[in-house]
């Protein structure tokens, strides 16, 4: 089955260039195109995507209410926000609504995919520059103090690979290219993330995050 996305987008050209780029590809079908909050919120219940590509700075309505009315309406729908805003509040406000990932538009066609694949398989993908900004968030908000440090560091049962996995996911690096980085298959960076979000009890990149930064 295709992965079916719907796009939220105002800009007529880029919503078209989008489109076009997932009916290319393989393993994707563009279920629909809007160009406001309202009209995503009219039409994607019934078009019923595995994800939505959105943007914030819509006409009327933004986007990170849309993703807080439309996952309430769809729960299971995941949305990668992908928007020309990098401020943490735009990044940690739609991550909140309910969002699963958050791209910038400068991103290339093949990680705007791979991100897409990425949460369908439970992952919550983040340009680069993104990831840096949500681990400098957690770091200014989680520093040592002089209070005892937890008797067992959360990350201290994951092998020697999966650590080096998961420091390059905290980095930013998307499954494709952790598995260039490493010399090993895409499949097999899938594998140990599951086994990393298993072992960490997490379910999402940004948690995983968080519990790096808390060693």
């Amino acid at each position: 089955m295709p992965i079916t996305v719907s796009i939220v987008e105002d800009n007529e050209q880029l919503r078209e260039t989008l489109a076009r780029v997932l009916n290319r590809a393989d393993g994707f079908e563009c279920v629909g195109q809007h160009a406001s909050a309202e009209a995503a919120l009219a039409g994607i219940p019934t078009e019923r995507p595995s994800a939505v590509l959105m943007d914030i700075n819509l006409p009327g309505m933004n986007g990170v209410e849309c993703v807080r009315q439309l996952k309430q309406l769809l729960p299971q729908t995941q949305v990668v926000m992908l928007t020309a805003y990098e401020d943490t509040e735009n990044i940690f406000s739609s991550l909140a609504a309910g969002a699963s990932g958050y791209l910038l538009k400068r991103s290339k066609s093949a990680e705007i995919l791979e991100a897409l694949r990425d949460v369908q398989n439970g992952g919550s993908p983040m340009s680069t520059h993104i990831a840096r900004k949500v681990v400098q968030s957690f770091q200014a908000s989680n520093r040592p103090t002089a209070a005892a440090a937890p008797a067992t560091q959360p990350t201290e049962e994951l092998s020697p690979r999966e650590q080096e996995v998961l420091d390059l996911l905290s980095q930013g690096f998307m499954y494709k290219e952790i598995s260039d980085k490493l010399g090993i298959g895409f499949e097999t960076v899938r594998t140990y993330i599951r086994r990393i979000y298993e072992k960490l009890h997490v379910r999402t990149r940004t948690e995983a995050v968080a519990k790096v930064l808390r060693r």
